[in-house]
């Protein structure tokens, strides 16, 4: 009877046990809800997110798509009819094209240089003179405002039998003038070249592309928010438009940006300076070989940057660099010249 009533004891322990271990039938229930929904929740989370990374795939997809196709379209359109806008290592990228309109009804010439129509031959008995450089040379001002047009015309007065042909283009450097000489200056029998070097931005080193502006859709982006953001006023000039010389190109803002980062290499201790002198001078020198080889005289003009001839100028650009007066050398570049005259 004892080892009865213990075995009934430990059935009711047993079993009260099994009752405190199991949870109620409603908790149960209520787990399995909560495990359902935890489960939807779970399932919708993923489906959501599955959907997000579709719609991204698929947005991602049609833009480069578009962009392949723009860049394809824009590429056959400037092979056509080529646009300055688009990178190019040719001297050609912002050169003229024949027979444009520029200021006062004049016309490009039928090479694209700003000047009237000559013929390839020289006449007997009249000196030749190539004008080369950039848009100083160009001119930004009508035709018979520009320096080289001038020149002739005091030549001419002063009793010598002269032909000056302006073969300025925009946007060019030191090698691009070595490289416009070679390839169609000799062929016209100069007698002289007349190179206009820009102190301003013949000094600027030929810098390396960024991957970005070998895209065409990324320039012509690039070239719309600076067009909004830094010029105004009239930027092509239709030939029966007339010649303001007060009206602006660039904002204020801009043009100061501009020749604040073009003074820079007249600072002294500008280490970089000397070799940007140096790879100019390394191309002239080897126009003067070019020229003395083809018994060329070569005559070097030097035109200074804005901030070397105007004072006010100065003292913004001397300012807003946070230099002293003394660490600024405006005569550098014409010093530099004298010292290298000889080599």
């Amino acid at each position: 009877m004892f080892f009865l009533f213990l075995a009934e004891i430990d059935g009711s322990v047993s079993q009260l046990r099994k009752k405190v271990n199991s949870p109620p039938a409603f908790l149960k229930r209520r787990a399995k809800v909560y495990s359902a929904s935890a489960l939807t929740n779970e399932t919708h989370y993923m489906t959501t997110l599955k959907g997000i990374l579709r719609v991204g795939r698929d947005v991602l997809i049609i833009v480069l798509i578009t962009v392949a196709l723009g860049e394809m379209s824009l590429r056959i359109y400037n092979s056509i009819d080529p646009l300055p806008i688009f990178y190019s290592d040719s001297y050609n990228r912002y050169r003229g094209k024949p027979f444009s309109p520029d200021w006062n009804n004049f016309h490009l010439n039928s090479r694209g240089f700003k000047d009237v129509e000559f013929d390839t031959r020289k006449a007997a008995n009249v000196t030749r003179i190539l004008g080369i450089g950039d848009s100083f040379a160009f001119g930004t001002v009508p035709y018979e405002y520009n320096y080289l047009t001038l020149v002739e015309q005091y030549l001419k007065q002063s009793g010598h039998n002269v032909e000056l042909i302006n073969m300025g283009i925009p946007g060019i450097g030191p090698f691009d003038y070595l490289s416009l000489l070679a390839l169609e200056g000799l062929v016209l029998k100069p007698d002289r070249v007349l190179l206009s070097f820009s102190i301003g931005t013949d000094f600027e080193e030929r810098r390396r592309k960024k991957l970005l502006d070998y895209s065409y859709v990324a320039s012509l982006i690039t070239y719309v928010v600076e067009r909004w953001r830094k010029f105004e006023g009239q930027i092509v000039h239709p030939g029966n438009s007339a010649y303001d010389d007060n009206a602006p190109t660039l904002t204020d803002d801009a043009y100061f940006a501009l020749q604040l980062g073009r003074s820079k290499f007249l600072f002294a201790n500008n280490p970089a300076f000397e070799g940007y002198f140096t790879v100019a001078l390394s191309y002239i020198s080897e126009i003067k070989r070019l020229c003395d080889s083809h018994n060329i005289g070569l005559t070097i003009v030097l035109i200074p940057a804005e901030v070397q001839v105007r004072k006010p100028l100065q003292t913004q650009v001397i300012e807003a660099s946070g230099l002293a007066q003394a660490s600024s050398k405006f005569p550098l570049p014409p010093v530099f010249f004298r010292l290298h005259a000889n080599q």
